[in-house]
């Protein structure tokens, strides 16, 4: 093999990886090829919803199976091709690093994108409906596939991991306020009452919990007066503390903008500041020579 048409397989690979990963393009947006994959992905969900519908006639349903299995050769060949690619990254490098690499989720999401569907259609033809509900919902994993283009789901972990913490004490709370409604319907109710629909406090649990979250179903609640006295207070302590871990992380998510943002600022001003420092170094170049 001619070090030219190495340096051309080199080069080959380098463009497949700009295009492939969204981390190393300059530019911001989807590239063309991730942009077919969300399609693809998005048209997968879609194909998974309509197969559960059961007026749907022979021919669509036979034209969706041709096309689940198209996608899931289409995503076979893309995982073949980012494992090739990611040796332009020196993390991933060698087999060593091909290995690492196909241990990273992203990774791990695109092989299960594809791969039980691709071993059920090699090894049992496409037989076996307990196995094909499985799959169905496998195929959530490509949920991943799309996470890894957009960036709000990077600031939504970001966010999540930033009040964390505080997310943790909130739930805290709100699971306790929901254990002690619970205990005091089913000792009012189930206990004094002799209602079933209280007879224990794993039951009065669901009836706390529709409660709390200000759901209401209806179908279970208080019938003595204390009891719904009870509920009433209950129900009033519920809206501030349920409410809580909605406001801590709508907070945090407020707080990662503003520190995106403000990083993004910075650096523009970094690189506008570098422009500067450029164009003045030049021209007292030029001045000197002069």
């Amino acid at each position: 093999m001619s070090i030219q048409h190495t340096m051309t397989q080199l080069g080959f690979r380098k463009r497949l990886y700009l295009e492939l990963e969204p981390d190393a393009r300059d530019s911001s947006g989807l590239s063309r090829t991730n942009l077919l994959i969300v399609l693809l992905v998005v048209a997968s969900f879609i194909a998974l919803a309509l197969e559960t519908e059961p007026s749907l006639s022979e021919a669509w349903r036979q034209a969706i199976v041709l096309f689940n299995y198209a996608i899931v050769a289409i995503f076979a060949v893309e995982y073949v091709i980012r494992l090739w690619a990611a040796g332009e990254d020196e993390r991933y490098r060698g087999l060593g690093g091909r290995g690492r690499y196909m241990m990273t989720p992203s990774a791990l999401a695109d092989l299960i994108a594809f791969l039980p569907e691709l071993l059920w259609l090699i090894f049992m033809g496409g037989q076996g409906e307990e196995a094909l509900m499985i799959l169905r919902v496998l195929r959530l994993s490509r949920l991943v596939k799309i996470a890894r283009f957009m960036p709000a789901f990077d600031i939504l972990g970001a966010a999540i991991s930033r009040s964390g913490g505080q997310l943790f004490t909130t739930l805290a709370v709100a699971l306790m306020l929901v254990y002690l409604s619970a205990v005091v319907l089913y000792f009012i109710e189930g206990v004094g009452a002799g209602r079933a629909e209280f007879g224990s406090i794993p039951r009065a649990v669901w009836w706390a919990i529709a409660t709390l979250t200000t759901v209401g179903y209806g179908d279970v609640y208080p019938e003595t007066t204390l009891g719904r006295i009870a509920a009433s207070v209950i129900a009033l302590a519920g809206i501030g503390v349920v409410a809580l871990p909605a406001g801590v992380f709508a907070s945090a998510f407020s707080d990662e903008l503003r520190a995106r943002d403000e990083a993004r600022k910075e650096q523009e001003a970094r690189r506008a500041a570098m422009g500067l420092t450029g164009e003045h170094e030049h021209g007292h170049t030029h001045e000197e020579e002069t």
